[in-house]
């Protein structure tokens, strides 16, 4: 069977079976000998030459919450057509993840081009992040849905997986839209906004 006929196969066996979310896996440390000899300042800046979108990521109240949660994310993508996923990376030391975590729904707001300041209000520790931003509940989670995003796309936590010093969520996605705006998005490059 050539490659073309093993992925034709692969796909008709994955369109068969139904997609499950896995068991959240155990949270552990890294380990020394998992640990990469790679300088992470290196890593830092070689990484930095890939020019990536920004959202901001958010979550209702959970119960016994003060109010909503949410925080500058650059590691976003989307992941899977049918069914619908998307996945974000957050760092385990992130003291917004567990207010999300413990909603079970989040908001990714994806940002344009003039919206730098608001990206760094949510990417600061410790302050009310939506003290004066303008929002409206995401349909599905009610999760805030920031006024000027590009984009919005409201999801269902469906997977939590590890990655290292991060965490790799996977949302099953219930609502999206976007805008009709020509404005670009804003872009993180070398360590600044385009």
């Amino acid at each position: 069977m050539g490659h073309a006929g093993m992925a034709a196969a692969a796909v008709r066996y994955l369109r068969a079976e139904p997609v499950e979310a896995l068991p959240r896996p155990e949270l552990r440390c890294v380990r020394d000998d998992e640990r990469a000899p790679v300088d992470q300042a290196e890593f830092r800046r070689v990484l930095g030459a890939f020019a990536s979108g920004v959202t901001v990521v958010t979550a209702p109240a959970a119960e016994g919450e003060q109010g909503p949660a949410g925080f500058a994310c650059q590691s976003f993508s989307s992941l899977s057509l049918d069914p619908p996923l998307v996945a974000f990376m957050v760092g385990r030391t992130s003291t917004t993840w567990p207010r999300i975590a413990r909603a079970g729904v989040f908001c990714v707001n994806v940002l344009g081009a003039g919206q730098a300041a608001l990206c760094r209000a949510f990417a600061a520790r410790g302050a009310d992040k939506f003290a004066g931003v303008p929002h409206t509940p995401a349909p599905v989670s009610g999760a805030p849905r920031l006024t000027g995003a590009l984009a919005w796309i409201d999801c269902t936590i469906h997977a939590v997986h590890t990655g290292g010093d991060h965490l790799i969520v996977v949302g099953r996605v219930d609502a999206l839209g976007a805008t009709d705006d020509d404005e670009p998005p804003l872009l993180f490059h070398k360590g600044r906004f385009l």
